[in-house]
C-alpha cells in the first residue's frame, strides 16, 4: 500500500508546482501589460489648424513645441491617459502680421497655452479610438473628442534609439465656445484641428520589452497638403 500513497503525494507536489508556475507566468504577463510612461516629443508633435478666411479659403497654420505625458499600453487602449500643453505663442501662419493678429485674437499674453487632459478612451478597434478629455483654451474648459489613429510603436531607427509611439488625431472646435468671438465676418467659427504626435518612452524604463507594432494606415487617410503661405494682409 505505500506505493499509491507515494504516488498521491508526488502528484500533489507536482500539481502545486504547476499551479505556482502558472501564477508566476500570469504575474509576469500582467507586469508586461502595464502602461508604459512616455513623454511627448516637442519636435515631432505638431497641431495643424484650418479656419475659414471670409469664405475665400481655409487659412492654414501650425503650432509646434507641444509637451506632455502619455501612459500607454497598446494592448489596452482604454487604459491610456494623455496630458498635453500647446504653446500658443509658437503659432505660425506664414506671415508676421497674420501671426500677430492671431495671437491677439487668442489673447496669448493672458493665456499662453492650451491644455488637454484626457478623461476616458473609447476604443474602436486595435488602431483607432475616441479620446475624450477637457480642453482649456482662452481660460475656458470644454469637453472635446479627438478621433485618434495609433500609427505604430517601435524602437526609433535613429540615435538614441528610444522606443517611440506615433499617433494622428483630428477634431472640430467652435471658437465661440471658448469665448473667442472677434472678427466674425472674416474668421469662421469652426476650426479643424489635425494633430501629429510622437511620444518617447521615459528614461528609466529600459526593462520594458521592445514591442514593435506597426499599424497600416487605412485607405483614404492621406496627409493633408502642406500649408501654403497666407496673403500678407491682416484680417
Amino acid at each position: 500500500m505505500p506505493a499509491p500513497i507515494h504516488r498521491a503525494a508526488f502528484q500533489r507536489v507536482a500539481f502545486q508546482r504547476a499551479t505556482l508556475l502558472c501564477l508566476l507566468v500570469a504575474a509576469a504577463s500582467t507586469a508586461r501589460a502595464e502602461r508604459a510612461h512616455y513623454a511627448l516629443d516637442p519636435v515631432h508633435t505638431r497641431v495643424l489648424f484650418a479656419v475659414s478666411h471670409a469664405g475665400f479659403s481655409q487659412a492654414l497654420g501650425t503650432v509646434s513645441g507641444s509637451t506632455g505625458t502619455l501612459d500607454f499600453d497598446p494592448g489596452d487602449l482604454r487604459s491610456a491617459h494623455v496630458e498635453a500643453s500647446v504653446p500658443l505663442a509658437r503659432l505660425e501662419l506664414g506671415d508676421e502680421k497674420w501671426n500677430a493678429a492671431a495671437k491677439k485674437l487668442l489673447e496669448t499674453q493672458a493665456h499662453p497655452t492650451a491644455m488637454f487632459v484626457s478623461t476616458r478612451v473609447e476604443p474602436i478597434d486595435a488602431s483607432h479610438a475616441a479620446v475624450i478629455g477637457t480642453l482649456t483654451l482662452n481660460g475656458i474648459a470644454r469637453e472635446v473628442r479627438l478621433d485618434v489613429t495609433f500609427n505604430q510603436l517601435r524602437r526609433h531607427p535613429l540615435p538614441p534609439f528610444r522606443r517611440t509611439a506615433g499617433f494622428s488625431a483630428t477634431t472640430l472646435l467652435s471658437r465661440k465656445a471658448f469665448g473667442i468671438t472677434d472678427w466674425p465676418s472674416v474668421i469662421g467659427d469652426m476650426v479643424e484641428l489635425r494633430i501629429e504626435a510622437e511620444a518617447v518612452r521615459a528614461r528609466g524604463a529600459a526593462s520594458e520589452p521592445d514591442i514593435e507594432i506597426e499599424v497600416p494606415v487605412p485607405a483614404g487617410e492621406d496627409p493633408s497638403p502642406t500649408p501654403a503661405s497666407e496673403p500678407a494682409t491682416v484680417p
